[in-house]
């Protein structure tokens, strides 16, 4: 197997990495920012620091508060807009996926003219390349430090899409756990759930190669020994840096071998019911892991093993598949994340959106080349997984 990796960006991590930011910048000869940030982070104190720093250097913030979940692409323009306008010569993205994702798209629109959707594609987007972005993620698991381009809500179609090349790309990720002390628990356990889902789908990928299983693999094992731990005491620093690494490893890790059939359904359930990612991607997963199991049996024994199910050596592919799927959902019981019912939704809504969706969104991937589930996937496939999940998780 031939393997390849680029590393999009350089990334500092370590506890205390965010109070440099400024001095980046100002190496950088940037003299007016546009910080990117939503109303949560601001409550936590977290950009008050963040501009602190970035002011003492020397350097002029411009703000931008008004970042969404799933961020539709009319507020990632206004974000751009306001950055043309106040003449932002850098942009600094503090917060969650949806934050970073924003400032992805507002330093793309720093140089290149609106509409955003012009730009929607995963590869092959030509964009000038624009200002310096360096994003500072402040919870555990969406990864956007370390990936190429961002996730964006096309308002037209009703879907979510990517914005990819030079124009959006990160300069610098800085990845500071002690900025998660403190994350409430239901956004550890939902963000922990993301990483964890990026780094079991990168190392079952279609796409998979030695780099993305060797940065899977570790992501898994911290998963495993630290998100329990980091939802049940907020203030566990050991806990919330594992949380952090694995969160970056996990997107080094799809970086190249790309998320597949668990991804698929959280990005359906997020853009038509309006499911926080993590939960979304997470919904499905147990299921997900049992299907995949007759393909690559060894691969899940690993996931069961980190969750301290061991198995028999002669252990048939359902029996691995089985105990995958039960530590999966175990450990989402544990971190009290809610189910499909939870969350208000209803049977008949899923089945009949959710497999078209995904469906399109694997053949709209297959045109260009882009395959990554270690199964064919097919409405049959999806509607059973959706349905059992539905019911068992």
């Amino acid at each position: 197997m031939q393997s390849i990796w680029s590393s999009p960006n350089p990334i500092l991590f370590g506890r205390g990495a965010a109070d440099s930011v400024g001095d980046h910048l100002k190496r950088a000869n940037c003299k007016r920012a546009l910080l990117v940030y939503d109303a949560g982070v601001k409550a936590a104190g977290i950009v008050d620091r963040i501009s602190e720093n970035i002011r003492a250097a020397g350097i002029e913030t411009v703000c931008f508060d008004g970042v969404l979940p799933d961020p539709p692409d009319w507020s990632v323009e206004r974000a751009g807009a306001l950055g043309v306008l106040e003449k932002a010569d850098c942009v600094v993205g503090v917060g969650g996926g949806s934050s970073l994702d924003t400032a992805k798209g507002a330093k793309l629109l720093i140089t290149n003219p609106p509409p955003l959707r012009q730009y929607f594609g995963r590869e092959g987007i030509v964009t000038k390349p624009s200002v310096p972005l360096i994003v500072i993620p402040t919870t555990a698991g969406t990864g956007s430090e370390c990936t190429p381009g961002g996730v964006i809500t096309d308002t037209e179609r009703g879907i979510k899409t990517n914005i990819a090349g030079v124009g959006c790309a990160v300069t610098l990720g800085i990845v500071d756990p002690d900025l998660t002390l403190g994350l409430p628990a239901a956004v550890t356990a939902s963000t922990g759930m993301d990483a964890l889902c990026h780094a079991i789908e990168s190392y079952t990928s279609a796409r998979a190669n030695s780099f993305s299983e060797l940065a899977g693999r570790e992501a898994i094992r911290l998963v495993a020994r630290s998100l329990v731990r980091a939802f049940e005491n907020g203030s566990d620093a050991e806990a919330r840096e594992d949380m952090m690494l694995a969160a970056t490893l996990g997107g080094i890790a799809m970086s190249g071998a790309l998320c597949h059939l668990s991804h698929d359904i959280g990005r359906s359930l997020g853009a038509k019911f309006h499911v926080p990612h993590g939960n979304g991607c997470a919904a499905c997963l147990p299921q997900v892991l049992e299907c995949v199991a007759p393909v690559m049996p060894e691969k899940l024994r690993f996931f069961a093993a980190c969750f301290d199910r061991a198995l028999p050596a002669d252990a048939s592919s359902k029996e691995i598949g089985r105990a995958a799927s039960d530590a999966a959902l175990s450990l989402m019981k544990r971190v009290n994340l809610p189910n499909m019912k939870t969350l208000g939704l209803k049977r008949e809504a899923l089945t009949a959106v959710v497999p078209d969706e995904v469906v399109m969104q694997c053949e709209t991937a297959a045109k260009i080349g882009i395959v990554t589930s270690p199964l064919p996937v097919t409405r049959e496939l999806i509607a059973d997984i959706v349905s059992r999940a539905f019911d068992e998780n």
